[in-house]
């Protein structure tokens, strides 16, 4: 299940872009490394650090179950599993901001207006012939 920061870096990322997130992959994949293979780099990294936490959280679970004994073995699992966790929301946490400032400091950029049409230029007027003879 996608989480709300990774699904919410995502949109601003094809809100920027103006396409889907799959396009811009496949379109990131044919150029050369710019902006876009950076933030979905970042977006890329973002969703790893939320499956770390998944996993951490859900193996905590585990080891913390009701019907489970916990011993001086299981302690050291439990703090290391912790631990582990934490790491985890910290690097979420990065990532996430840092991908939201670079995408707040990024505007779309729209398509350049066709240059207004302009009026048939005028002809200049005609410039008086310069006579060789000199004028008393």
């Amino acid at each position: 299940m996608p989480h709300s920061t990774s699904t919410e870096i995502a949109g601003r990322i094809e809100d920027l872009y103006g396409a889907p997130l799959a396009e811009l992959e496949a379109h990131a994949q044919d150029q050369p490394p710019g902006m876009l293979s950076a933030l979905l780099g970042m977006h890329d990294d973002l969703i790893l650090a939320e499956r770390s936490i998944d996993f951490h959280r859900d193996r905590l679970a585990q080891l913390i179950h009701p019907e489970r004994q916990i011993g001086r073995h299981e302690v050291s699992h439990l703090l290391d599993g912790a631990r582990r966790l934490a790491e985890a929301v910290a690097v979420r946490d990065v990532q996430a901001k840092s991908v939201s400032a670079v995408l707040q400091s990024l505007t779309r950029v729209t398509a350049p207006a066709p240059p207004p049409a302009t009026a048939p230029a005028v002809p200049a007027p005609p410039v008086p012939a310069v006579s060789p003879a000199r004028s008393r």
